[in-house]
């Protein structure tokens, strides 16, 4: 949590300078989550705390939202006192405060929203919300159709049993089970201790979606902004964020300061894990990388070293039946 004393964050806003912004505070014209304050030593959060002048909140900066493929080996914090890479270090030219929604665990991939709105992000995280995650799942060893039950209708961890999962076997075998897991609620590391309960440790973990928003077209690193109808759907699901048109507009002039355009959302790929997937075939002329284009081979070139090919002449054609 950033504190910041209540002059600085009215001033920053553009309410008034801090000298004025000061005279505001003592004169019981601001609230801080509803309650008059009148100290000036006075600290507030605005991604936390509701901060108001004459009943108006105060909003320090535009909002935007931001959907990263977070990697692994990545903390999920502003800073990290170990000086392990953040997820803030990858969004570093977007010149906002930018916070992650919820965190997903040093060794998990996947889905990761950021944004400046604390009420969109309070709204998300509340538990009455049931917004859904989906990820892709790997266990060691072969998860037999009672056990994947189990996982569907709760799992009883030392805080309780588990709310009903959506769960389907993506692939198995002898030595490990890949799964796509939907959950409506949040709690700590909760498929892996899933996982741990039923003896069947999780090897691989990726949020594949947060709140319907997935990652496809994004590589591990990677993160783009947000778009309408996306901010449409968050809106419908918890009632935030407001002033959708606002946010897009702010996106548009934000993404055209960035260096290199985020990536666009592509199709998804359905089915077995990408590890299982046989890759695609490859055009035989396309540039690998680091490599010039091949060009394409004449049949009636002669390759050095080798007699030309012999010349067929047509025989005679069989009798068409």
């Amino acid at each position: 949590m950033a504190l910041e004393r209540l002059q600085k964050i009215l001033a920053r806003a553009g309410i008034a300078s801090r000298r004025a912004a000061e005279a505001l505070v003592t004169a019981g014209r601001v609230r801080v989550n509803g309650r008059i304050v009148t100290e000036l030593g006075t600290r507030a959060d605005t991604f936390h705390d509701r901060v108001e002048v004459d009943g108006k909140r105060v909003v320090a900066e535009p909002r935007v939202v931001v959907l990263m493929h977070k990697p692994r080996t990545t903390v999920t914090t502003a800073r990290d006192p170990e000086g392990r890479p953040t997820v803030i270090d990858i969004v570093r030219t977007v010149p906002r405060r930018l916070y992650p929604v919820g965190r997903l665990d040093f060794q998990t991939s996947g889905a990761l929203l950021l944004t400046n709105d604390g009420d969109l992000a309070a709204a998300l995280l509340h538990p009455r919300k049931h917004v859904p995650k989906t990820y892709l799942v790997k266990v060691a060893g072969k998860m037999e159709d009672v056990h994947v039950e189990q996982w569907r209708k709760g799992v009883n961890l030392d805080d309780g049993v588990t709310l009903p999962a959506t769960v389907s076997v993506v692939e198995r075998s002898d030595d490990a089970t890949w799964m796509e897991v939907t959950l409506v609620e949040g709690r700590n590391q909760q498929i892996r201790r899933m996982g741990e309960a039923t003896g069947f440790p999780v090897l691989r973990l990726t949020r594949l979606s947060f709140a319907g928003i997935g990652i496809e077209g994004l590589r591990a690193g990677q993160w783009r902004f947000l778009t309408q109808e996306e901010l449409r759907d968050l809106n419908a699901l918890c009632g935030a964020p407001k002033h959708i048109r606002d946010i897009v507009a702010e996106h548009n002039r934000l993404r055209d300061l960035q260096p290199v355009r985020p990536s666009r959302p592509q199709p998804a790929h359905r089915g077995r894990p990408a590890s299982a997937r046989s890759p695609a075939p490859q055009d035989q002329n396309r540039p690998r990388h680091g490599t010039a284009p091949r060009a394409p081979v004449d049949s009636n070139q002669r390759r050095p070293g080798r007699p030309p090919a012999p010349e067929r002449r047509p025989g005679p054609r069989k009798p068409s039946r």
